[in-house]
């Protein structure tokens, strides 16, 4: 295996990195006013699509990117150095679009590659977190070959931006898992909330309520009963994608923290000479480097076809927990070379500490990507922790 990038991948890092720095001008704007004016998303909008880089996850002939699995890694893990959660601004409609029918494709996905609509996915419910199987929203057959949608979603991501829901529900007596294509002025769906997070987020998380939403025949997205599996796809490449956005991430804070730590004096000599410090930057390097290749080995190996597709879903989990859970801790020694500075909102290392948290929640919590690899290891032995053979 070769892991040096290829000229062509060399180029995708270098766009992504002067897409991330144009962005990067909108942080401190983000963060003092909680999101962005509409002529900032326009103006980012022209840009991601100067780029080329809007819809890496879908094919050329639909007008996204077109970029492999790794080439989207290598992508994400420079728009992961923005705060702000601004790297969401750079869109990848949800893969479940993949599965709309032609005429699905034209009215709902299209205009997303083009920056025209925005999708957003809701799944978790108050009581179908972690196990979206508890699905209390139903799809209920009505007649003229209509369905009638009850039920509430919670962390419905950019739902305050998105003019369309890809809605998971329980559909028929059957309570088959369905996704569902719901315009948002549909009559019977209400943003009801907009939790205050931790983190400032460019876009929001709302809340949603579904009261007698009629939505025809031609709103069933994939078939009948092919809910769950639609999103467990989503939830393997989504998860490597936080991998790779938490590893740049956690390379910013580093950059930043070893810049300060060169810098900063402190009883007349350079922090940087405190053994303590040079312990922590130390620290940060083999977090940042041993899960960097990890994910770049995963994304590779899904993108090769080298792994069936259970083992990229336990792979993937392993990437994710791991990414995750050792940017946190970069960014948290990242912060404390900082000292009182690190915990100023005007530095990007305070900025990181707050969103980076969420990672090791959405899109499957730490618990449950341990609970993946370890049914992994159960049914089907190490063969996860192998690498693929020629």
């Amino acid at each position: 295996m070769d892991f040096r990038l290829t000229a062509r991948q060399q180029e995708l890092k270098g766009t992504a990195r002067r897409l991330t720095d144009l962005v990067m001008k909108y942080e401190e704007d983000c963060e003092e006013n909680n999101g962005l004016p509409p002529q900032a998303h326009d103006a980012i909008r022209v840009a991601v699509l100067d780029s080329g880089l809007q819809a890496v996850n879908m094919p050329a002939e639909w007008g996204g990117a077109g970029l492999s699995i790794f080439e989207q890694a290598v992508v994400q893990q420079e728009l992961g150095r923005l705060t702000g959660a601004l790297w969401d601004m750079v869109w990848r409609p949800a893969n479940a679009l993949r599965f709309c029918t032609p005429e699905q494709r034209e009215r709902f996905l299209v205009p997303v590659i083009r920056g025209e609509r925005r999708d957003c996915y809701a799944v978790t419910e108050p009581e179908a977190g972690s196990d979206p199987q508890n699905l209390s929203t139903t799809a209920t057959r009505t007649s003229g070959g209509h369905w009638s949608l009850d039920g509430e979603k919670w962390f419905v991501t950019v739902g305050d931006h998105a003019d369309f829901l890809i809605v998971l529900a329980a559909a028929g007596d059957e309570r088959a898992p369905t996704l569902f294509l719901v315009d948002k002025d549909t009559p019977g769906v209400e943003m009801t909330r907009v939790p205050r997070f931790m983190h400032t987020f460019v876009y929001e998380h709302p809340e949603f309520t579904f009261t007698d939403v009629r939505v025809p025949d031609g709103a069933v997205l994939g078939g009948i009963g092919e809910g769950y599996d639609i999103t467990r796809s989503w939830f393997t490449e989504e998860r490597l994608m936080i991998a790779a956005r938490t590893i740049g991430a956690a390379e910013r804070a580093l950059e930043l923290a070893r810049e300060w730590a060169v810098e900063r004096r402190q009883f007349g000599s350079r922090i940087a000479d405190f053994q303590l410090i040079q312990g922590m930057l130390a620290d940060c390097a083999v977090d940042i480097a041993v899960n960097r290749a990890y994910t770049h080995q995963v994304a590779w190996e899904v993108t090769e076809g080298t792994v069936d597709r259970k083992t990229a879903h336990a792979k993937a989990a392993i990437a994710k927990l791991a990414a995750s859970e050792a940017s946190g801790r970069v960014v948290d020694r990242c912060l404390q070379i900082f000292g009182g500075r690190g915990y100023d909102r005007s530095y990007p290392v305070e900025r990181l500490y707050r969103e980076l948290r969420v990672d090791r929640i959405w899109e499957g919590t730490s618990e449950i990507q341990r609970l993946i690899v370890a049914g992994e290891l159960i049914k089907r032995g190490t063969g996860v922790l192998q690498l693929p053979a020629a």
